[in-house]
């Protein structure tokens, strides 16, 4: 195919790209931006070059080995509607903006912390990018068939495609110096892409399973009588498994450590609700990317088992083999879509950290400070901008001299395996309070030491085939520090060989560090906010414990250089309008020094943000005890503030109802004596009627008034119950004659057969009135038809149930714990509403409370519903009833 032909063809493909990142930008508020599918289509950057192609190479020479690489993110994805909520809610209420960030705040806004996790992240992922460009070239070069290799940057196709990659990334990456705030128009155009890639893909499949063979029976009827087909296919044992666990659990890592996919996953989640849809979702996606892998993997291997053919480019070879050029460019446009998707994001993410953790704080800072907020918001696009364009170009580099000869794969493992450095630091720091700083720090450093001696340094002898006895003999000859046979652990395969023992060392230094390091006063504070999100979530500034002395003007201009003026303004007026603060003030208190680090740390990092801060302030040291005292009494405070709030609300609504209740009979009394009193010559049976009327309505003010003088009494413990033995059966029978007309009236058979007689200490006034309660409730609730009440009790050692059943249509789920509510019947209307005052089960359960019972709802089978409600007993008078 003509290389002139496939370069347009990327120009026109490039320009669609960029066409929909601009709309997308453009129309941020649309649906069509904003929806959880985009959300969860921009995750599958986790499926690069390296699973378009590196997955059929791996799966054509090591057999199903390559799911491994898929099954720890189905594993842990589940986990994120808790597991991950968590980590959004932390970033979110923090401003985080990039995992260096992430690590950094929660150990105290640790600088070097932030800059060793930055430096962890490049090492690992500009290799990584290198393999993404190593896919764009050699693809090109195969569908054009262009096989010259050159050493001049000028000829070379994919050095020109690496700079357009660094203007889309840096135009709509960098247009707010908040890198916090979300990145529309780049999310949009991953997730077409992610749809582009996958369909390209299926595509491909279905080709090469159903046109080239007969579907999968006849690709594996061949393949199976390749050589080391049987070998390829199984675990190989103990060993074998052992590779497979630990390879699954460095995949598990990498879906939510590398910078790209905490990028979309965390920073630029919209909603945390979102969540729900990736849960079932993303795994679909990756099934649907690897249901076809396998049988590529087998055709290919069938078709070019006599050729020297790359199994990392059957998807292209195959077509290319059979004359169907389109749909070897279809395929070139997928692997190309995978390849600059994870280009875009992992730039854009590590250019964010190298600007807030590394260049800022360690270059810059001290001249931010000093400078003017325009001046500093574009220095700070700025660094960000260098920052994109020098990754592209480095990883251009390493493609060049370091990854020409080497497979995807390998690349691919290598910084899976370096970013799992960041895992005990970063896990640990979510669950357990003890985790410090240092242990941090030393961790980190020593696994990523180990990796380097077991995985960076063999892969670079190979790659630049240097000559030495390094990996036979191991440092200085010494057989047990051969890097693939450390300490002469000979079961694993180099990769999940370097992962075990970095893992290893970097979670033992950081427990054992820990474990005997006292943390500073902040990095504990954010342990507790860390550890303990949920609680300590609500307290928002509260949740920061600082003591010092501070003066609001010197935030206001610390915050003004790098915010402008007017953004300063409009932020602290919130912020005052919020805590309810005088304008006027001028001493700053702990919630105003937090508010301000916030503010600054999408733009400069959590760390710089303490320092600028830090620089205007006088902190005093805190005591752990005291850190956790001062939490305590805040969320105490907060809790009872919204307790009191609760019952306002309730006290307001209650106040209201009640007008409403007493307004309706009034009036209508209020009417009918005002007629009377008009209208001398009125007719005797209407003036009857009316008379009558009056009195009823009187009868229910008389009513309501009582019932709320019950509650009240009842609610206060002002009602001194009558407490005397009864006979439970005969209070029942009782009751059950005082409606009896009301059962008739609305043709309701009541049922009191399964009534056991029993002895228990109650008022038996009170506890009839919750009886006639019940029992006219479920009279007028019955079926219209055949209406049926039944009345039973059942007896245990410490308690004697009551219950009162009807065979109506039962009570809304969602409303069930809501019928003991004041006024409850007169707010529901999915019921008829009886006539009452709507305090009824209210009074019942503040009667059957002060008894030290429990009264609740539940719906009953075919239909209907149930009310029982508990009276106590004691031990004295269980005897007797069970004796007599």
């Amino acid at each position: 195919m003509s290389s002139f032909l496939v370069i347009t063809i990327i120009v026109v493909y490039l320009a669609v790209i960029f066409y929909v990142a601009y709309w997308a930008e453009k129309n941020s508020k649309s649906v069509w931006v904003n929806n959880p599918y985009v959300y969860a289509l921009s995750l599958a950057v986790y499926c690069t070059a390296w699973t378009y192609y590196g997955s059929v190479g791996l799966a054509a020479t090591s057999g199903l080995k390559f799911l491994a690489i898929y099954v720890g993110p189905i594993i842990i994805i589940p986990t994120w509607v808790i597991l991950m909520r968590k980590i959004i809610r932390i970033s979110k209420g923090n401003k985080i903006s990039s995992i260096a960030d992430f690590i950094s705040l929660r150990y105290g806004n640790s600088r070097f912390l932030g800059a060793l996790v930055t430096l962890v992240c490049v090492l690992a992922i500009v290799p990584y990018i290198s393999l993404q460009l190593k896919a764009i070239s050699e693809t090109f070069n195969v569908i054009t068939n262009h096989n010259i290799e050159t050493n001049s940057i000028i000829n070379d196709t994919t050095f020109y495609i690496a700079i357009l990659l660094a203007v889309f990334a840096a135009f709509f990456g960098t247009q707010n110096t908040d890198a916090s705030e979300r990145h529309k128009g780049i999310i949009t155009a991953v997730a077409v892409e992610s749809i582009i890639k996958l369909v390209f893909f299926l595509v491909i499949g279905v080709y090469v399973t159903y046109y080239l063979f007969n579907g999968p029976s006849d690709i594996y009827t061949q393949a199976s009588s390749l050589p080391n087909f049987e070998i390829q296919q199984k675990i190989n044992g103990i060993e074998g498994g052992f590779n497979w666990f630990f390879l699954s659990m460095l995949s598990m890592i990498a879906i939510m450590l590398l910078p790209r996919q905490f990028q979309v996953t965390v920073v630029e989640n919209e909603r945390e609700k979102y969540l729900k849809k990736v849960t079932w979702l993303f795994p679909l996606y990756l099934l649907l990317f690897n249901i076809f892998v396998i049988f590529i993997a087998w055709g290919g291997n069938i078709v070019f088992q006599n050729k020297q053919v790359n199994a990392d480019f059957f998807t292209l070879m195959l077509p290319l083999q059979n004359g169907h050029e389109f749909l070897a460019l279809l395929v070139f446009l997928g692997g190309f879509s995978a390849a600059i998707s994870m280009v875009v994001l992992s730039t854009l993410a590590l250019s964010t950290m190298l600007s807030n953790n590394l260049i800022i704080p360690y270059g810059f800072l001290s001249k931010f400070s000093r400078g003017e907020s325009e001046k500093n918001t574009e220095s700070i696009k700025s660094i960000r901008r260098f920052s994109i364009f020098s990754l592209i170009i480095v990883a251009y580099f390493f493609y060049k001299f370091f990854t020409l000869n080497r497979s995807l794969v390998s690349i691919g493992l290598i910084s899976f395996v370096l970013i799992a450095q960041l895992a005990p630091s970063f896990f640990g720091g979510l669950f357990w309070r003890r985790g410090s700083s240092k242990g941090a720090k030393y961790g980190i450093i020593i696994g990523f030491l180990i990796t380097v001696y077991t995985l960076v340094i063999p892969f670079t002898i190979d790659a630049q085939s240097i000559s030495t006895s390094f990996i036979s003999e191991g440092l200085f000859e010494l057989n047990y520090l051969k890097p693939y046979q450390l300490f002469g652990l000979n079961i694993f395969e180099p990769v999940p060989h370097a992962f075990f023992w970095s893992i290893f060392f970097n979670i033992l230094i950081y427990v054992l560090v820990s474990v005997n390091t006292i943390g500073t006063s902040r990095e504990r504070n954010f342990a507790e906010m860390f550890v303990d999100n949920n609680k300590y979530a609500s307290l928002h500034e509260d949740a920061y414990i600082w003591k010092g002395e501070a003066y609001v003007q010197d935030i206001k201009k610390v915050l003004t250089r790098f915010l402008g003026e007017d953004r300063t303004e409009r932020a602290l007026n919130l912020f005052n309008m919020k805590y309810n603060i005088n304008k006027s003030t001028r001493v700053a208190d702990a919630r105003l020094v937090n508010f301000s680090e916030k503010l600054l740390t999408g733009s400069i990092g959590s760390a710089s943000a303490r320092i600028l801060i830090s620089s205007v302030v006088k902190e005093d040291e805190i005591s752990l005890p005291e850190v956790l005292k001062i939490l305590d009494e805040t969320q105490k405070a907060k809790e009872s503030n919204v307790e009191l709030k609760e019952r306002d609300k309730q006290k307001d609504e209650f106040l209201d109802t009640v007008a409403h209740e007493l307004k309706t009979p009034i009036t209508s009394i209020r009417a009918l004596s005002e007629i009377l009193l008009d209208d001398e010559e009125i007719d005797k049976e209407i003036k009857h009627k009316f008379l009558t009327s009056i009195v009823s309505e009187s009868e229910r003010v008389s009513r309501l008034i009582n019932n709320i003088l019950d509650l009240e009494k009842l609610a206060t413990g002002k009602e001194k119950l009558d407490l005397i033995e009864h006979s439970v059966k005969e209070t029942i029978e009782r009751t059950i004659g005082t409606v009896k007309q009301l059962s008739v009236n609305n043709k309701v058979n009541l049922n009191a057969n399964g009534v056991v007689d029993f002895k228990v200490e109650f008022d038996e006034d009170r506890i009839q009135q919750v009886l006639i309660n019940l029992l006219s409730n479920a009279i007028k609730f019955a079926n219209s038809e055949k209406g049926e009440v039944y009345i039973s009790t059942k007896i245990d050692d410490t308690e004697i149930y009551i219950c009162v059943e009807d065979n109506g249509k039962g009570i809304v789920t969602e409303d069930l714990n809501s019928i003991f509510n004041k006024f409850y019947q007169s707010k529901n209307q999915t019921r008829l509403k009886p006539i009452g005052s709507g305090l009824g089960l209210a009074i019942s359960k503040q009667i059957i409370e002060s008894h030290k019972g429990k009264i609740w709802a539940e719906n009953i089978k075919p239909n209907g519903a149930k009310l029982t409600f508990t009276l106590p007993i004691k031990h004295e008078n269980y005897e007797e009833n069970i004796d007599s």
